[in-house]
């Protein structure tokens, strides 16, 4: 190695004292402008959404994806015939025979029930028989409905079962 090589190896890449101030300046200057542009991208948005801020647009995105609505046994216009009552209801099963449910209009499959008359048919709808659950399912009915829905079947099944009476409630609401 010559003297010359070891002059080169300790020599500065800034010789003069106007590099210096650049490169001083540049070390400096070049971080924090990094820094700002940073902090201007991650703060800038692009237009905040006012109008997803309002109370309601908050209670739309939170609210419940099913709601339940209970109404009140008795409630207004609640009574209903026993036609409606079978079609909504009970005909899902006894219109097609399903789970041994006696069809509507099979006077040999109504005979023995008939004989029970209404109330031991009501008492027998409202426990549940077989796979029939308590008043078919539609727990919101009325005593004085399934009655009548009860009724009205038989009668399509050859019953000559009587409509029963209104309970006061119900027969002033009429």
């Amino acid at each position: 190695m010559s003297a010359n090589d070891t002059a080169h190896e300790h020599e500065s890449f800034i010789k003069t004292p106007k590099q210096l101030v650049v490169v001083g300046v540049l070390a400096f200057v070049l971080p924090v402008s990094l820094i700002i542009m940073l902090a201007q991208f991650v703060l800038s948005t692009a237009g905040t959404d006012q109008a997803g801020a309002t109370s309601e647009a908050t209670m739309a995105r939170i609210k419940p994806v099913a709601e339940i609505t209970v109404a009140a046994a008795g409630a207004e216009g609640a009574v209903r015939t026993g036609e409606e009552i079978v079609k909504a209801v009970c005909s899902a099963c006894h219109a097609t025979g399903a789970a041994g449910a006696p069809k509507i209009g099979d006077k040999g499959a109504w005979g023995p029930r008939l004989a029970a008359g209404l109330n031991g048919l009501l008492q027998s709808a409202t426990k549940g028989k077989g796979a029939m659950p308590p008043k078919g399912g539609a727990t919101d009915l009325s005593d004085y409905e399934l009655a009548r829905a009860i009724v009205y079947m038989a009668n399509q099944s050859g019953g000559s079962l009587k409509e029963p009476p209104a309970p006061k409630a119900a027969a002033a609401k009429k």
